[in-house]
């Protein structure tokens, strides 16, 4: 190729460019968001002039729809609702809405393992809920507010005892014929409830 050949073509493509805004610029008729920091040196972004005070869209939290979320449950059992469920029932709970992630026994998976394989000495043999979880009533809890994986929430208080007795069974810490409900879930004592330490290590950077 010629240099004169060459310069046109370069003359050629900077004509076809698209002509890139000025910082600041309006582009189709919509100034862009500002970003600011405070005197905190947080960073906060301005909103266009013509953008709405509200935008619409949400819904109220109302008390009802709060308590929906407001459903923790305490180590000591408090927020335990009214309700209680059977080894047998939980059973039917089990093979109809865990069994497929857990296995038959809680041992097979192909999810978490529900059941530890046996006693440990020094460290957990892994996540199970007889061996790293120091509260039965954590099982209740994160059961009801996660459970069943693909459809939370979906099972009633009932049903959530009743597969927590079962799940609790399976691991050798209640017999065949125990019925959970609040007090009775409570009392229940996980084997290595001891070997978990508090961390109240101080000295360090606090984070809120």
């Amino acid at each position: 190729m010629s240099r004169w050949a060459g310069a046109a073509s370069v003359l050629l493509l900077a004509a076809c460019a698209p002509e890139q805004p000025s910082p600041g610029a309006v582009v189709g008729g919509t100034p862009p968001a500002q970003a600011m920091a405070d005197e905190g040196g947080d960073w906060h972004v301005a909103l266009p002039e013509h953008a709405p005070g509200r935008f619409g869209f949400g819904t109220p939290a109302t008390e009802d729809r709060v308590a929906l979320w407001d459903i923790d449950v305490k180590p000591d059992g408090e927020g335990l609702p009214p309700g209680s469920g059977s080894v047998a029932e939980g059973q039917a709970v089990y093979e109809l809405h865990c069994l497929q992630c857990h296995g038959p026994t809680g041992t097979e998976g192909p999810n978490d393992r529900l059941v530890s394989p046996g006693p440990w000495e020094q460290w957990p043999t892994g996540r199970t809920v007889g061996g790293y979880w120091p509260y039965a009533t954590t099982l209740y809890d994160y059961t009801r507010r996660a459970m069943p994986q693909t459809t939370p929430g979906t099972l009633s208080d009932d049903d959530v005892y009743a597969v927590v007795a079962y799940v609790l069974h399976l691991g050798g810490l209640v017999p065949a014929d125990a019925v959970m409900d609040a007090a009775s879930l409570a009392a229940v004592e996980m084997p290595y409830r001891d070997r978990f330490v508090p961390d109240n290590r101080t000295g360090g950077p606090e984070i809120r």
